[in-house]
């Protein structure tokens, strides 16, 4: 007892100094699994893009490419026609992305006026929308789609899922943290509500902003119901289902010969090279945002 007494150490060392070795041991080595259950999988298709025609035809997984060759990219680009859907893509990811980001914005701002009408009832209603399983509304949102004569367009795409509640709970979470006082400041010296948005809550908010502009990215960029729901004509299809089509249905003209393994996961790293290049330069922001904005009231 004296000895625990005079060094606190002691028993934490002598007693635990094992137990917690072989837990920081085992910890380690499921996270090592983990890291190459995902690892392993993107190097094989990595390996299998850059390699030749009859390489990529071997049996296995391949961790390297056995014959080093890039005609998987220009077939998959050229002659299978990915180029389309790769712009359809982008065009519905970035006009989507834009006007999710501003109208969520624009809501998560109202949402935070003291002398608001109605604003327990709208949040209300938020939540309420949250709880609602998009398989439920699928056919009544295409009868809206077609009565509005949205179907087989991309701007369907773009208005499905325009605003969303869990981005506008988090940005009004954000713009909460912003001191009522400074806003109340401004208003004395005739600064306009768009003004104070734009020169004080949108600055002071920038990683709820990288938060959700992540986060509908990578929804947008990945997206695959609604190009199915509400697009026909295949010269509209976005880069996920003219992926699913490569893969499945072998879209290349020449048919079987064309569609080799190395052109399929040529067009699977093109899918994924642009989230992988964003990425880096919103995580910071996209970690505090979510850290933050989850604990304001």
């Amino acid at each position: 007892m004296a000895t625990q007494k005079g060094n606190p150490n002691s028993y934490v060392a002598g007693g635990h100094g094992k137990g917690d070795r072989l837990y920081l041991f085992l910890n380690a080595f499921f996270l090592l699994l983990l890291v190459l259950m995902m690892l392993v999988p993107f190097v094989n298709v990595l390996a299998v893009a850059f390699s030749s025609r009859l390489s990529s035809l071997e049996p296995g997984i391949k961790l390297w490419p056995g014959e080093w060759d890039v005609e998987g990219f220009r077939i998959v680009w050229v002659n299978v026609g990915l180029q389309r859907a790769f712009a359809n893509s982008f065009f519905v990811t970035a006009i989507g992305t834009v006007l999710h980001v501003m109208l969520t914005c624009f809501a998560g701002y109202v949402l935070i006026q003291r002398d608001l009408p109605g604003k327990k009832l709208m949040l209300i209603f938020i939540l309420a929308t949250m709880a609602i399983p998009g398989e439920l509304i699928m056919i009544p949102l295409f009868i809206v789609n077609k009565n509005l004569h949205l179907l087989d367009t991309l701007w369907a795409l773009i208005l499905s899922g325009m605003v969303g509640g869990f981005s506008i709970l988090l940005m009004r979470n954000f713009f909460q943290g912003v001191p009522y006082d400074l806003a109340e400041s401004a208003k004395i010296d005739g600064a306009g509500d768009f003004h104070i948005f734009r020169t004080l809550y949108l600055p002071l908010s920038q990683a709820g902003i990288a938060t959700i502009t992540l986060f509908e990215l990578v929804g947008r960029w990945n997206q695959f119901l609604p190009v199915i729901l509400y697009i026909s004509d295949s010269s509209k299809y976005t880069l996920q289902v003219a992926l699913q089509a490569l893969v499945t249905e072998n879209m290349g003209s020449s048919g079987m010969a064309m569609v080799t393994p190395n052109v399929r996961m040529a067009g699977i790293v093109l899918a994924i090279l642009p989230l992988v290049v964003i990425y880096p330069f919103v995580q910071r922001y996209f970690v505090e945002g979510i850290t933050l904005g989850s604990v304001k009231e």
